[in-house]
């Protein structure tokens, strides 16, 4: 297999989390997302809300992103804000998971966490048929119809946030890529095909 693992980095409501968990079911290779959260929320004894609030709160300013940076890349847990410790260990899990085998990889900026990793493909996927997204976050999340753009803007921009404070990089940076979808285009079937042929 020359591929081993997939990240995917998505817009809220592509339907990315949907693709993901159908390729895994698909290829019989594991998908790991919310399973990192709760790893290390188990390691460090709190609940995975409160993961999800550092994660909030990690997005803010360049001095945190550097400071963030240098300390990971040196594997020195010591001095890191608990923001920088959550992140710390979510990459410790994923590169953990990794080492189990082939596997598929949702946000936690795993390409980051697999960069020195061999046969790491990187995707994001995005839509542009907004009312397809605005539907899919009503269905799929439960969203009443007024408040979905809003949850949408707030998701996008905490991804963008988390992704840009932990690696320097531009969330939305398509060079940041190997592989880019429309998944308003392909269909979320569409683009388990074009991703399954990574895995074969």
């Amino acid at each position: 297999m020359k591929f081993r693992y997939i990240t995917i980095e998505r817009e809220y409501g592509s339907g990315g989390t949907k693709i993901g968990r159908r390729l895994s079911e698909v290829c019989s290779v594991p998908c790991y997302g919310q399973e990192v959260l709760e790893a290390v929320a188990k390691k460090q004894g709190i609940p995975v809300e409160q993961i999800n609030q550092y994660e909030e709160k990690a997005t803010g300013s360049l001095i945190y992103s550097m400071f963030v940076m240098s300390r990971v890349q040196a594997g020195d847990p010591s001095m890191l804000t608990t923001e920088g410790k959550v992140f710390l260990d979510e990459q410790l899990e994923i590169r953990r998971l990794a080492m189990e085998g082939p596997a598929i990889f949702l946000g936690h900026c795993a390409s980051d966490a697999l960069r020195e990793m061999k046969g790491v493909v990187k995707v994001f996927i995005h839509s542009e048929n907004e009312e397809e997204v605005k539907n899919r976050i009503v269905k799929d999340y439960g969203i009443a119809p007024e408040e979905a753009e809003a949850t949408r803007r707030y998701y996008n921009k905490k991804r963008a946030g988390y992704f840009r404070a932990n690696t320097g990089k531009e969330w939305k940076d398509l060079k940041n890529y190997d592989v880019v979808l429309d998944s308003s285009k392909l269909g979320i079937e569409g683009c388990v095909n074009v991703l399954k042929g990574i895995f074969e």
